[in-house]
Protein backbone atom coordinates (compact mmCIF):
# COMPACT_ATOMS: atom_id res chain seq x y z
CA UNK A 1 0.00 0.00 0.00
CA UNK A 2 1.45 3.32 -0.97
CA UNK A 3 0.03 6.54 0.17
CA UNK A 4 1.19 9.39 -1.36
CA UNK A 5 2.08 12.84 0.07
CA UNK A 6 -1.07 15.49 -1.29
CA UNK A 7 0.59 18.45 -2.75
CA UNK A 8 -0.22 21.77 -1.36
CA UNK A 9 -1.65 24.89 -2.96
CA UNK A 10 1.16 26.80 -4.54
CA UNK A 11 3.20 24.06 -5.83
CA UNK A 12 2.95 24.10 -9.43
CA UNK A 13 2.03 20.89 -10.35
CA UNK A 14 -1.36 21.96 -8.93
CA UNK A 15 -1.89 24.99 -11.94
CA UNK A 16 -0.53 22.04 -14.80
CA UNK A 17 -2.79 21.00 -16.99
CA UNK A 18 -2.35 17.33 -17.02
CA UNK A 19 -1.30 15.46 -19.56
CA UNK A 20 -3.31 12.71 -21.36
CA UNK A 21 -2.58 9.01 -20.72
CA UNK A 22 -1.97 7.72 -24.22
CA UNK A 23 0.07 4.51 -23.27
CA UNK A 24 -1.15 2.11 -20.30
CA UNK A 25 1.88 0.23 -18.80
CA UNK A 26 3.50 -0.64 -15.27
CA UNK A 27 3.72 3.03 -15.10
CA UNK A 28 0.16 3.82 -15.11
CA UNK A 29 -0.99 0.73 -13.29
CA UNK A 30 1.14 1.84 -10.34
CA UNK A 31 -0.32 5.49 -10.14
CA UNK A 32 -3.62 4.00 -10.02
CA UNK A 33 -3.00 1.48 -7.10
CA UNK A 34 -1.37 5.18 -5.83
CA UNK A 35 -4.19 7.38 -5.68
CA UNK A 36 -6.91 4.30 -5.00
CA UNK A 37 -4.67 3.56 -1.72
CA UNK A 38 -4.35 7.49 -1.43
CA UNK A 39 -7.94 7.81 -1.87
CA UNK A 40 -9.03 5.39 0.83
CA UNK A 41 -7.74 7.44 4.30
CA UNK A 42 -10.52 8.85 6.20
CA UNK A 43 -12.76 12.28 4.39
CA UNK A 44 -11.32 11.66 1.39
CA UNK A 45 -13.75 11.86 -1.59
CA UNK A 46 -11.29 12.06 -4.43
CA UNK A 47 -7.58 12.47 -5.33
CA UNK A 48 -6.04 13.39 -8.44
CA UNK A 49 -2.91 12.67 -10.33
CA UNK A 50 -1.49 16.09 -9.65
CA UNK A 51 -2.34 16.25 -6.31
CA UNK A 52 0.52 13.15 -5.97
CA UNK A 53 2.76 15.19 -8.49
CA UNK A 54 1.70 13.14 -11.22
CA UNK A 55 1.05 15.22 -14.41
CA UNK A 56 -1.41 12.99 -15.72
CA UNK A 57 -5.12 12.68 -16.44
CA UNK A 58 -6.30 10.33 -13.58
CA UNK A 59 -8.11 10.58 -10.53
CA UNK A 60 -9.86 8.14 -7.53
CA UNK A 61 -12.97 8.54 -5.86
CA UNK A 62 -14.26 6.91 -2.50
CA UNK A 63 -17.95 8.34 -2.42
CA UNK A 64 -20.51 6.61 -0.36
CA UNK A 65 -18.59 2.96 0.15
CA UNK A 66 -17.23 2.80 -3.18
CA UNK A 67 -13.86 3.74 -4.33
CA UNK A 68 -12.65 3.57 -7.97
CA UNK A 69 -10.39 5.21 -10.69
CA UNK A 70 -11.04 6.55 -13.98
CA UNK A 71 -8.54 7.67 -16.69
CA UNK A 72 -8.67 10.31 -19.07
CA UNK A 73 -11.81 11.65 -18.10
CA UNK A 74 -14.08 14.05 -19.95
CA UNK A 75 -16.76 15.76 -18.23
CA UNK A 76 -19.96 14.50 -20.83
CA UNK A 77 -23.15 16.31 -18.84
CA UNK A 78 -23.52 18.63 -16.45
CA UNK A 79 -27.43 19.21 -15.74
CA UNK A 80 -29.38 21.06 -13.06
CA UNK A 81 -29.37 24.44 -11.61
CA UNK A 82 -25.81 25.28 -10.36
CA UNK A 83 -25.73 25.51 -6.53
CA UNK A 84 -23.20 26.60 -3.83
CA UNK A 85 -22.14 23.92 -2.34
CA UNK A 86 -19.52 23.53 0.97
CA UNK A 87 -16.21 22.16 -0.80
CA UNK A 88 -13.04 21.56 0.89
CA UNK A 89 -9.40 20.50 -0.86
CA UNK A 90 -6.61 17.91 0.14
CA UNK A 91 -4.79 20.48 -1.17
CA UNK A 92 -5.70 23.71 0.22
CA UNK A 93 -5.56 21.77 4.23
CA UNK A 94 -8.38 23.33 6.40
CA UNK A 95 -10.57 25.57 4.67
CA UNK A 96 -13.78 25.01 3.51
CA UNK A 97 -15.88 27.48 0.98
CA UNK A 98 -19.37 27.31 -0.70
CA UNK A 99 -18.49 26.50 -4.29
CA UNK A 100 -20.88 26.96 -6.95
CA UNK A 101 -21.27 23.09 -8.85
CA UNK A 102 -23.57 21.65 -11.17
CA UNK A 103 -25.87 18.75 -9.08
CA UNK A 104 -25.46 15.97 -11.28
CA UNK A 105 -22.23 14.84 -13.47
CA UNK A 106 -21.35 12.56 -15.75
CA UNK A 107 -18.34 11.92 -17.40
CA UNK A 108 -16.59 9.70 -19.84
CA UNK A 109 -13.13 7.69 -19.63
CA UNK A 110 -11.46 4.66 -20.15
CA UNK A 111 -9.90 1.78 -17.49
CA UNK A 112 -6.93 0.08 -16.87
CA UNK A 113 -7.84 -2.18 -19.97
CA UNK A 114 -8.48 0.74 -22.35
CA UNK A 115 -11.90 -0.07 -21.95
CA UNK A 116 -14.74 2.95 -21.70
CA UNK A 117 -16.09 3.93 -18.48
CA UNK A 118 -18.38 6.39 -17.32
CA UNK A 119 -19.46 7.90 -14.38
CA UNK A 120 -22.43 9.67 -13.02
CA UNK A 121 -24.28 10.97 -9.72
CA UNK A 122 -25.80 13.81 -8.05
CA UNK A 123 -24.71 15.03 -4.47
CA UNK A 124 -21.13 14.25 -3.09
CA UNK A 125 -20.60 12.22 -6.67
CA UNK A 126 -21.27 14.79 -8.91
CA UNK A 127 -19.17 17.12 -6.73
CA UNK A 128 -16.42 15.15 -6.93
CA UNK A 129 -16.55 14.63 -10.92
CA UNK A 130 -16.34 17.65 -10.80
CA UNK A 131 -13.56 19.03 -8.36
CA UNK A 132 -11.37 16.16 -10.08
CA UNK A 133 -11.58 17.17 -13.58
CA UNK A 134 -10.76 20.63 -12.21
CA UNK A 135 -7.40 19.29 -10.98
CA UNK A 136 -6.94 18.01 -14.13
CA UNK A 137 -7.42 21.48 -15.76
CA UNK A 138 -4.96 22.89 -13.62
CA UNK A 139 -7.62 24.25 -11.04
CA UNK A 140 -8.53 24.93 -7.97
CA UNK A 141 -11.90 25.12 -6.04
CA UNK A 142 -10.21 28.48 -4.69
CA UNK A 143 -10.58 29.38 -8.74
CA UNK A 144 -14.06 29.15 -9.06
CA UNK A 145 -14.35 31.33 -5.76
CA UNK A 146 -15.24 34.90 -6.51
CA UNK A 147 -15.46 38.40 -4.72
CA UNK A 148 -15.33 39.07 -1.00
CA UNK A 149 -15.05 34.48 -0.93
CA UNK A 150 -12.03 34.26 -2.77
CA UNK A 151 -10.40 37.34 -1.01
CA UNK A 152 -11.33 35.71 2.39
CA UNK A 153 -10.83 32.07 1.70
CA UNK A 154 -6.84 33.99 -0.16
CA UNK A 155 -5.95 35.22 3.51
CA UNK A 156 -6.92 32.12 5.40
CA UNK A 157 -4.40 30.38 2.71
CA UNK A 158 -1.49 33.27 3.69
CA UNK A 159 -2.46 33.10 7.17
CA UNK A 160 -2.36 28.56 7.41
CA UNK A 161 0.26 27.22 9.13
CA UNK A 162 1.51 25.11 6.11
CA UNK A 163 1.84 27.96 3.77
Amino acid sequence: MTVREIRLFGDPVLKTVSEPITVIDARVRSLVQDLIDSVKLPGRAGVAAPQIGVNLRAFSYNVDGEVGYILNPVIEELSGEPEPVGEGCLSVPELWHDTVRYPFARVSGVDLDGKPVELSGTGLMAQALQHETDHLDGKLYLDRLTGDARRLAMKQVRESSWF
